[in-house]
């Protein structure tokens, strides 16, 4: 017996939040009808058990911790998600150089000597979203209160 679509979307919701958006493509083709989706989606959202807003949250909550803010706004726009929600989101990330230190320091640990290793530090931490103001000041030394360490 087929699963009934109401069962398949709340199956997926179990293992983890997704914006409408995703959840759409993901039953489209389970679907009878646009309409019957975008009213299941309706109703998932009524209840609550969908919410762009709580997707966004989490997704920076889990992966701001090793990405910066650009790469984390990336993900959420292919998702689908709203800029409002976006943007509330990242502006509950925490302080973004502080994040980007804790990579870099997990990574290597010392700052570079040669422009060749200064490079590929930048290198790995703009592919993994940081700003060149945060880069900047971790590579530069400088702490929080923009001093040298």
């Amino acid at each position: 017996m087929p699963e009934s679509l109401e069962a398949r979307a709340l199956a997926l919701l179990a293992r983890r939040e997704h914006s409408r958006a995703e959840l759409q493509r993901k039953l489209a083709s389970h679907a009878e009808s646009a309409a019957e989706l975008e009213h299941l989606l309706d109703e998932l959202e009524r209840r609550r058990q969908l919410s762009d807003v709580r997707y966004a949250e989490n997704r920076v909550s889990i992966r701001g911790r090793r990405y910066g803010n650009n790469r984390l706004l990336q993900e959420m726009r292919q998702s689908g998600v709203a800029p409002d929600a976006i943007a509330a989101a990242l502006a509950d990330a925490g302080d973004e150089t502080g994040r980007c230190r804790q990579v870099w320091q997990k990574k290597f640990g010392l700052l570079p000597e040669t422009p060749g290793e200064r490079a590929r530090q930048q290198r790995f931490l703009q592919y993994r979203g940081f700003s060149q103001e945060a880069i900047r000041q971790v590579l530069q030394g400088l702490n929080e209160d923009g001093e040298h360490e």
